[in-house]
């Protein structure tokens, strides 16, 4: 009987000394990186919607400069390729610690910033289109759009700058090289300046 409640003890000491352990680890930031990996990751979501919303606005506003000048039919074409590509390039949460294909997917939605900033510049010329209401709302929506996705941008430079430090400074390097193994440093959202101003929208 005794030798029966000292194993039981013991049992219970031994739980009771895993859960202190688990306590002792989850106070020290064990939890930290797949924490902040996690809100790096939804940073990142936000920063695809955020492009994504600008790309679903892109037909309306090349259909609505069509009809008012189709002889910039050169500049309208660049628009929609660039809107194919910037849509084709996308990456996976899992895939942000690859700077290669964090670089493909700037330089794609680089080069549909670009195209829309040329095609907002030739709208210039066309009075009749400067003052049509659907051109006018689409512009506004556009601009709305480039300021959130300058916001979701900043947010998931925050995010991974947070998730990167965590990774390289102790405890975290310690943390993350005995418990998280696969963690790795992920990509940063860099572009040229010239590329970060938001075409320009306002007449």
């Amino acid at each position: 009987m005794d030798i029966a409640l000292t194993g039981r003890f013991r049992g219970l000491f031994s739980l009771g000394a895993l859960v202190v352990l688990a306590l002792s680890l989850a106070g020290c930031g064990v939890n930290n990186v797949p924490t902040l990996e996690e809100q790096a990751k939804a940073r990142w979501s936000e920063v695809q919607n955020q492009y994504q919303r600008r790309a679903d606005l892109v037909p309306n506003l090349v259909e609505t400069v069509k009809g008012f000048a189709r002889q910039e039919q050169e500049v309208l074409t660049k628009v929609v390729e660039a809107r194919a590509k910037a849509t084709q390039v996308t990456i996976d949460a899992s895939k942000l610690s690859d700077p290669e294909a964090v670089r493909k997917f700037q330089e794609a939605q680089a080069e549909l910033s670009g195209a829309l900033g040329r095609l907002l510049a030739v709208s210039e010329n066309y009075p009749d289109l400067k003052s049509n209401q659907n051109f006018l709302a689409l512009q506004s929506q556009l601009e709305g759009t480039e300021n959130r996705i300058a916001v979701a941008r900043r947010d998931y430079i925050q995010a991974v700058q947070a998730y990167n430090t965590e990774l390289r400074t102790i405890p975290g390097k310690w943390i993350a090289g005995w418990l998280y193994p696969e963690a790795k440093p992920m990509a940063t959202f860099e572009t040229a300046q010239e590329n970060q101003a938001a075409p320009k929208v306002s007449f």
